[in-house]
């Protein structure tokens, strides 16, 4: 099955018939770091993005092909991914290796499982996926329904979905980088947003359509695009020693200096071709930029939508002040957090052909934050 895909997201994310129901043959792959307060409090955000960003990167490459790419989704503290039927194996050894990476190399508890879809629909929930795509093979999943949130709640609360961590390859990881430096708002502050719907079927989509038509009338979300349409942003050359550290330890020893090497060498000719005026040997740093602002994932359904914007104080108190009212009609549960900055992750795959992907969230785990404060509520 190829699922179905998106390219308007303000006009077409909620609505159930862009989507399709995975049946029973598919799984969903899932993972979460465990201990984020501890984490975040070491200010260590960053590493929590990029082990992120690897679960999406590794499930990438082995639930799905250049034609017909997989469904994933980056989460701050986690991702998931739709798994499609004879991919099953593949995500689990993945996940498992990724579980045991993440401990062995940067003392990160990786949760991670694989749930299949006929253990949710026999326990009463869906999950319907779609792919936004920005064309040339560049996509996320977009996933409707309960299902994906309670393959989640599974991977946390029944050990049967966990898998247990082991060494093994890392697929995917070779294009992963944090090399941006956090990128400030321009328009006033970073608002990280997570809702999720409490009525059910039609009526909770149909109540989140609504919602999101009223967070376009304060601030068209396309608008408020953290990275804008990619001009602000100024590569910064030699990246920072513990980004570099971070990536190199996706490869075996023998192999870090080399990847050291190759990621200083691409970050000073991403500045160098900036700097002489966008084009320089066959690089153009300036369309770079401006896909690279083009392909962030600033907004994404997960049973309910996720929002990473650049808003004024107005602006977000306004979207505050909305989500408030349609929770006390109880409607949705929702959070959100303030942010000095964006960080950037990137999963790049070919940068001469064109394709790349980046992952967002707001400086400080600004997506964890949110949710804590949405866990922490009571459902009305």
């Amino acid at each position: 099955m190829i699922l179905p895909t998106l390219r308007d997201f303000a006009a077409e994310a909620f609505d159930p018939a862009r989507y399709a129901v995975l049946p029973d043959d598919w799984a969903m792959a899932v993972s979460d770091v465990e201990g984020s307060t501890r984490l975040a409090d070491q200010g260590r955000d960053r590493d929590v993005n990029y082990v992120a960003g690897a679960v999406v990167a590794a499930l990438s490459a082995v639930c799905g092909t250049p034609d017909n790419p997989a469904a994933c989704q980056f989460g701050g503290d986690g991702a998931m991914a739709a798994v499609p039927p004879g991919y099953a194996d593949s995500a689990r050894d993945a996940l498992a290796a990724l579980a045991h990476w993440a401990a062995s190399e940067l003392d990160i508890t990786l949760r991670v499982g694989v749930v299949p879809v006929a253990e949710l629909r026999r326990a009463g929930h869906t999950v319907l996926a779609a792919l936004q795509d920005f064309g040339n093979g560049n996509v996320f999943g977009q996933f409707l329904g309960d299902g994906a949130a309670m393959a989640e709640h599974w991977l946390k609360t029944d050990p049967r979905w966990r898998l247990s961590p082991r060494a093994g390859e890392l697929p995917g990881l070779e294009g992963l980088s944090c090399r941006w430096r956090p990128v400030p708002p321009r328009r006033g502050g970073v608002l990280c947003v997570i809702i999720d719907p409490l009525r059910p079927g039609a009526e909770g989509l149909a109540n989140l359509r609504r919602l999101q038509t009223e967070i376009e009338g304060v601030i068209p979300t396309g608008a408020a695009a953290p990275l804008g349409d990619g001009e602000s942003l100024v590569p910064g050359g030699i990246p920072d020693a513990h980004a570099l550290e971070i990536e190199a330890r996706t490869e075996p020893k023998a192999r870090r200096l080399a990847r050291k090497l190759r990621a200083l060498a691409g970050g000073v000719i991403l500045r160098l071709t900036h700097v002489a005026g966008g084009r320089l040997l066959g690089v153009d740093s300036d369309f770079y930029r401006r896909r690279l602002a083009e392909r962030t994932d600033y907004r994404k359904q997960s049973g309910g939508p996720r929002f990473v914007l650049d808003v004024t104080e107005s602006e977000a108190a306004r979207i505050e002040t909305l989500l408030a009212e349609a929770e006390a009609r109880g409607d949705i549960r929702f959070g959100t957090a303030r942010a000095k900055a964006t960080t950037l992750t990137c999963m790049v795959g070919d940068f001469a052909a064109d394709r790349h992907v980046h992952f967002v969230d707001g400086q400080g785990l600004g997506f964890w934050r949110a949710s804590v404060m949405l866990k922490g509520k009571r459902i009305p």
